[in-house]
């Protein structure tokens, strides 16, 4: 007997000032169901999202609910008004015999429960609202962007939890690596309609680039035969004007099916100008340490950049990346050690924060108000790479409309202020380029484009993101920051620097929390008992090892048995030294997970000898 879906949506048409957000639209979601809901900026998935959840109440048709179904929603910016720490939000709707919930995934995603909401930053009361929606565990989860402000540990713990959870979840994220991991359905916005797909966010791209290609052929024809039917009016008409006007009407019929058909949104114009080349040394740090009080930040670091290098630094958030991107742009001064900039250097820089934002300003007034872009006298003109170009072309360039031009700058999504900031950076030449966490809140198709313009770009990269796929496709070098002073250099991406190491940040971090609580542990019994005892964290990673050796070794077993082919490195030299890469790769993580096994094993064969 088939179930009933959890949740139903039915011809909802949903209107937002005068503009149609949806029409006629349905979905449903099972029982299970791992959803990547996908689309443009602007097109209507956050809205979607409050639909399904029941805080925005459509204009027309009907959402069931299957009866007893519990659905939690993660609000991107949360009301914590009347709490007086983060965890008395997240514990709010659950008995007091379950905090303990709580507090195991604030441990995962890293939250202070104890921090005052008034003084909490945005990305601090995201984290409290989405350890909220996984404490109360609902049979339906929406998750609107759950990986914004979280580090790459913290995501690798999330996507472990979702992995491993029984409930329904629709996911709604611009990490590919998170989406392809997690998701086996996607459904796709595109001009008001949805699409399904029950295949993961894996396939989502080849689908939606054959949908496209279907129907621009659609179009084709269709204007072709628009074509032959006006040529006909015009010339035979008028000897049959009584036997053909029903010919005349599906020419009329035919003209309004082509208005009516919505085109597809383009893509921003995004383009850079390195300007005059830099010297060929960028940046060279020597020996250089700094620390805030007791937080070491690194210590005896050396780094040469140079020109054209696209450098990424990867780390648990708090570790100091932004503060060495700053003594290395200068704007910082180390405590020991040195940095020397190169010359003829013309620096842009993307901030996370989007602090060169005005949030009271207008688009219009965030580009011709600028020193370094507008043109002396001239208010409806800006500075593009050293051609005046009118304020309202460039901003339809990436994406504005009419209507938004004198909007103020608040009034934007997330996606619109990184693309307004990222059209006043590529209005400028520069030749050093600074992305902090670039890839917050942009589109596939953005981030597509914007993978493209930096691989194009003849000046020189520094670039801090959790964003595995794009360090993957746009790094050349990787600086890991594990804390205590500890910055180490690989070169490529994200998983070039993984396959190095042997381990993850995430395992480093682990025995370094370990080392700490080692040391301080000297004193009693029970605060050796206590700081020695696995914690939630530790307990579920000890749990999930044997599986990973075990795939480990497979993967090692199928390696070698392809290596015992004899003709294989004659026949297919670059096949065999990927294979012999991976190898050796694959022996390196398993002798790191085997050690992290055996140091938990210990630990909690310790801690139940101990009980």
């Amino acid at each position: 007997m088939a179930r009933a879906p959890l949740l139903q949506l039915s011809d909802i048409s949903l209107t937002f000032g005068g503009a149609p957000v949806f029409s006629e639209l349905g979905l449903v979601v099972q029982q299970g169901d791992r959803v990547a809901l996908v689309g443009r900026n602007g097109s209507g998935k956050s809205t979607l999202m409050k639909v399904m959840a029941g805080l925005v109440e459509s204009d027309k048709g009907t959402r069931v609910l299957s009866p007893g179904t519990s659905v939690g929603y993660m609000e991107q910016e949360p009301d914590l008004s009347g709490f007086a720490t983060l965890g008395d939000y997240a514990t709010s709707n659950l008995d007091p015999s379950e905090s303990w919930r709580v507090e195991a995934v604030a441990e995962g995603l890293k939250l202070n429960l104890e921090a005052d909401p008034e003084a909490a930053s945005g990305g601090e009361c995201r984290r409290a609202a989405l350890a909220k929606l996984l404490a109360e565990a609902p049979e339906l989860m929406l998750l609107d962007e759950p990986t914004n402000h979280l580090d790459i540990e913290a995501i690798a713990w999330l996507e472990t939890e979702l992995k491993s959870t029984r409930a329904a979840f629709v996911l709604i994220s611009h990490d590919r690596a998170f989406l392809r991991s997690l998701t086996r359905a996607t459904l796709w916005i595109d001009r008001g309609m949805t699409r399904r797909q029950e295949k993961g966010f894996e396939s989502f791209e080849a689908w939606r680039d054959k949908t496209w290609e279907e129907e621009d052929q659609q179009r084709h024809k269709l204007d072709r035969k628009i074509k032959s039917e006006a040529r006909w009016a015009v010339e035979g008409i008028s000897a049959r004007r009584k036997r053909n006007q029903g010919r005349v009407r599906a020419l009329s019929e035919l003209r309004a099916e082509r208005s009516s058909q919505i085109r597809r949104a383009g893509t921003a114009a995004l383009e850079l100008d390195a300007g005059q080349a830099s010297g060929k040394r960028v940046i060279e740090a020597l020996d250089i340490t700094k620390s805030f009080g007791e937080q070491l930040i690194v210590r005896d670091f050396n780094l040469r950049v140079l020109r054209g290098d696209r450098v990424a630094f990867v780390g648990p958030n708090g570790v100091g990346k932004t503060t060495v991107l700053k003594m290395l742009l200068g704007e910082v001064k180390p405590d020991a050690g040195s940095v020397k900039l190169g010359t003829n250097l013309e620096v842009a820089v993307f901030d996370q924060a989007r602090a060169k934002l005005d949030p009271d300003a207008t688009l219009w007034d965030s580009l011709t108000l600028d020193p370094l872009l507008g043109v002396s006298g001239a208010s409806d003109q800006v500075m593009v790479r050293g051609t005046p170009k009118h304020v309202a072309g460039y901003l339809k360039d990436f994406l504005f409309d009419d209507k938004q031009f004198k909007a103020p700058v608040k009034s934007l999504s997330g996606g619109e202020k990184a693309r307004l900031l990222l059209a006043r950076i590529m209005a400028m030449p520069s030749n050093l380029l600074v992305l902090d966490e670039p890839t917050n809140d942009l589109d596939i198709e953005t981030l597509d484009l914007l993978q493209d313009v930096l691989g194009d770009y003849d000046g020189t990269v520094l670039l801090v993101s959790h964003d595995r796929d794009f360090l993957d496709r746009v790094a050349t070098q990787t600086i890991a920051m594990e804390g205590n002073g500890r910055a180490q250099v690989y070169p490529g991406g994200w998983t070039d620097m993984v396959e190095q190491r042997g381990a993850t940040i995430e395992n480093n971090t682990v025995k370094e929390k370990t080392a700490k609580q080692s040391a301080r542990g000297g004193g009693s019994a029970s605060v050796s008992k206590k700081t020695d005892s696995l914690t939630y964290t530790e307990q579920h990673r000890l749990d999930e090892l044997p599986a990973e050796i075990a795939r480990l070794e497979a993967e090692i077993a199928k390696l070698e048995e392809l290596m015992s082919d004899p003709e294989l490195f004659t026949s297919q030299p670059a096949k065999f030294q990927k294979a012999t890469d991976a190898l050796v790769a694959r022996h390196a993580r398993l002798a790191a997970v085997e050690e992290e096994w055996l140091t938990l094993s210990e630990r909690a064969e310790s801690d139940a000898a101990a009980g």
